[in-house]
């Protein structure tokens, strides 16, 4: 499976680098988009989840490793308000030619 990583930055000032074990993260995070914290982590628990259960109907497990970033990042939310700003995501997905 393809994996992705993206960067943000944290209200405070905090750069995090992520992991995702799918490209569907691209579906729910933009490169150079801010979110609400709140709106962040419900669509990184969207992506991640979904991420992990697309690793479920391959391997027949759960993806630990984005259930325990998903954790992180809702750890980190907590005591945070403002926006995240997302730096990054690698790598971009391929153009779509017309």
């Amino acid at each position: 499976m393809p994996e992705t990583t993206f960067t943000v930055r944290w209200p405070d000032d905090t750069v995090q680098h992520c992991y995702s074990p799918s490209l569907v993260v691209h579906d729910h995070l933009s490169a150079g988009h801010d979110y609400p914290v709140e709106e962040f982590t419900a669509r990184c628990r969207t992506a991640l989840t979904e991420a992990s259960d697309r690793v479920r109907a391959r391997y027949g497990m759960a993806c630990t490793a984005a259930l325990a970033q998903l954790s992180d990042i809702e750890r980190r939310a907590a005591g945070q308000a403002g926006r995240v700003h997302v730096l990054a995501l690698e790598p971009p997905l391929p153009q779509e030619t017309p």
